[in-house]
């Protein structure tokens, strides 16, 4: 065997190379995010593309200024960042003032992100971070939305709103297909819901295009499908118990799929590889915990939805999930009682 041209190369590990990278995990998922985002600039108008701008703008930024110097290119194309300002954008109300989409990407990256170490070390989804931020913050400006206007260029006076001074929301209010049904018990045409025509946060009211999204990141495994499954299946099942106790006072289980934030949260958000679990025992569990709490939250808590907080509450659960659900070692045996 000539040493030149030897037939057998040993090397150190690891000896396959994955294909997939952070920035192409990022990649994919802002492009399949691109419909819904469109829609919503479609639906909300020009107003939905500036708020979700904000957001982008506020997570950047600050990822940008408190990385370190050599590490800031690096950290920049990786893509997180801009994912997480467009999530953020995308789960805000179309009328919220500028200055909080961007102050939400801020302590989206700040708290959700880098006090924990940075990429990889998060315990919470940095998007659903922010929101919630601004949703204990600033409960008014996040529970007020926009009606469909329809004009493009119109922009509510209440995005344009000083930082820190009293936004004006007159003439602009609308409720939401989920605050309806849960105060008025009255129910929204499925196909208002599946294409977009109803009010509500700007990335989450077309549910087809969320889902056509969904779909094209399984077939480019980005994402764990099993946890949305678990996610959509418990919600349905869950919400098929309270309506046939009540059809009358409870959703049926298509309008549960199709209402509020549960396609961009089940889809986009709780698949966050950094903040769910990593064994497929795991996957199931959390998604069934997030279904779980969509739904008590949604009939028996003080909000109409709770997306976000049974993501976040099962993000703090994923550590002990791991745990429990690791399979055993190869070669290991298990001890005798």
């Amino acid at each position: 065997m000539s040493p030149k041209d030897p037939k057998l190369l040993v090397q150190p590990a690891p000896l396959l190379k994955q294909p997939l990278t952070t920035a192409k995990a990022m990649g994919d998922v802002a492009l399949a995010l691109a419909p819904a985002t469109l829609a919503g600039v479609w639906f909300f108008g020009l107003s939905a593309l500036l708020i979700v701008s904000a957001g982008i703008a506020g997570a950047v930024l600050t990822e940008w200024l408190f990385s370190p110097p050599r590490q800031r290119r690096t950290r920049l194309l990786d893509g997180s960042g801009l994912i997480t300002g467009l999530l953020l954008g995308l789960s805000l109300p179309p009328g919220l003032p500028l200055w909080m989409a961007f102050l939400g990407g801020v302590v989206g990256i700040s708290l959700g992100k880098l006090i924990w170490g940075g990429l990889g070390y998060n315990l919470f989804n940095p998007a659903l971070v922010g929101r919630a931020f601004l949703l204990a913050t600033f409960p008014v400006a996040m529970t007020t939305w926009n009606a469909h206007t329809g004009d493009f260029f119109t922009v509510p006076a209440s995005i344009l709103a000083p930082p820190f001074l009293q936004a004006d929301y007159d003439g602009m209010s609308a409720a939401t297909p989920l605050g309806m049904m849960r105060f008025e018990s009255q129910s929204t045409p499925l196909w208002d819901l599946v294409i977009g025509k109803t009010s509500g946060c700007i990335g989450e009211t077309s549910g087809l295009l969320l889902v056509l999204g969904g779909v094209y990141l399984m077939l480019r495994r980005d994402l764990d499908w099993r946890i949305p499954a678990g996610i959509l299946l418990s919600v349905a099942a869950f919400s098929l118990v309270f309506f046939l106790i009540d059809p009358t006072g409870y959703p049926d289980p298509l309008f549960s799929l199709f209402s509020g934030g549960l396609l961009l949260g089940a889809i986009y958000m709780a698949t966050d590889p950094v903040t769910s679990p990593v064994t497929p025992k795991g996957a199931w569990i959390f998604g069934i915990g997030v279904g779980l709490l969509v739904v008590l939250i949604r009939v028996f808590g003080g909000f109409p939805e709770g997306v976000m907080y049974a993501i976040l509450l099962m993000n703090a659960a994923t550590p002990l999930i791991d745990r429990y659900t690791q399979p055993r070692v190869f070669g290991k045996g298990i001890k005798a009682p």
